[in-house]
C-alpha cells in the first residue's frame, strides 16, 4: 500500500468517526457538513450557525445544534 493510499484510509476512517462526537472541532465540522473551514469561519462570524468559542479560542459545534442547524428551512413536502 503505498503512503496516498493509507492517508485516503486514514481520512476516510476519521470521517466515519466524526458523526460520533458530539462536539466537533471546525476541522470535523467541515467534513461533517461538507462545507468549507473558511466557510464555516464566516458563519460564525456573522452569527448564522450555532457555536461555541470556550476562552476566546478555537471555534466548536455540537453535533446535534449542527443538525438541526443544517434542516431549518424546510421547503415543500414530499408528495
Amino acid at each position: 500500500m503505498t503512503e496516498n493510499q493509507l492517508v485516503s484510509v486514514l481520512e476516510q476512517l476519521q470521517s466515519l468517526a466524526i458523526p460520533a462526537k458530539e462536539i466537533m472541532t471546525i476541522n470535523d465540522c467541515a467534513i461533517y457538513t461538507g462545507l468549507s473551514t473558511s466557510y464555516l469561519y464566516k458563519l460564525t462570524s456573522k452569527k448564522e450557525i450555532p457555536f461555541f468559542k470556550p476562552m476566546g479560542k478555537r471555534v466548536y459545534f455540537k453535533r446535534s445544534e449542527i443538525d438541526q442547524w443544517l434542516l431549518r428551512n424546510k421547503q415543500g413536502e414530499a408528495s
